[in-house]
């Protein structure tokens, strides 16, 4: 008998970030009030889901994410390093083309090679550790649900390798908003669907929806992996 298990990646919510730095891996960044709405509406959605692993990432927006989810399954969160926020050499500093950071010669040689990225973690490093604690999350809650709350970057690089297209990309452009899911299904140990929802979509903020679907109506999309 075949054996069907879904792996949710959770991007977690809004971030009380006042200062509009680019985070990263700092700790002392939680959820904003609206962020920790955002994560009881996520706990809400999946409160019917037959969820029996809890993973999050040690950074305290994931963990905070998390928290509501696990408090409704009865379940204890696991903090796993794998899936924490990817490495990136602007951490703690205002980076965008309005601040000017593009104009500095200072800031040029970290930003020639978009296709590794330069700036920071390789993409296929994110890609190993990631899929490595997908896996081990899979084969915890065989034959059940596991929800891994995670970092925009890391669950798109994700969904990128697992639809088999080039990691490089416009940031601007990633379908993974605020509080999303990006559901890997398997049967027994091979991956057979991939979904995208947004069970907080009606409450990202307007500056945040840059991604294709990020102003909320997205389908509940289901596309094959490759």
């Amino acid at each position: 008998m075949t054996v069907r298990t879904t792996v949710h990646l959770l991007r977690h919510g809004e971030v009380h970030n006042p200062e509009g730095v680019l985070y990263g891996r700092l700790p002392g960044y939680h959820l904003s009030d609206l962020g920790r709405t955002m994560a009881e509406r996520v706990a809400e959605t999946v409160a019917d889901r037959d969820i029996t692993h809890v993973v999050a990432s040690p950074l305290e927006r994931a963990q905070e994410t998390a928290t509501p989810t696990a408090r409704t399954h009865g379940l204890d969160i696991v903090t796993d390093a794998r899936v924490i926020e990817s490495t990136n050499v602007f951490e703690g500093r205002r980076f965008s083309v309005g601040d000017g950071i593009l104009k500095r010669p200072s800031t040029w040689r970290y930003l020639w090679n978009p296709f590794r990225p330069s700036w920071g973690e390789p993409y296929k490093a994110v890609v190993a550790r990631m899929m490595a604690a997908v896996y081990d999350a899979r084969d915890t809650a065989r034959g059940h649900e596991a929800l891994m709350v995670s970092h925009q970057l890391p669950v798109w690089t994700t969904r990128l390798h697992v639809e088999g297209r080039p990691f490089l990309h416009n940031p601007r452009n990633r379908q993974c908003t605020l509080c999303s899911l990006t559901s890997l299904t398997f049967e027994d140990d091979t991956l057979t669907t991939l979904r995208y929802s947004e069970p907080a979509a009606d409450l990202i903020p307007v500056k945040d929806r840059r991604a294709t679907f990020s102003s909320g109506g997205a389908p509940d999309e289901v596309s094959p992996p490759a």
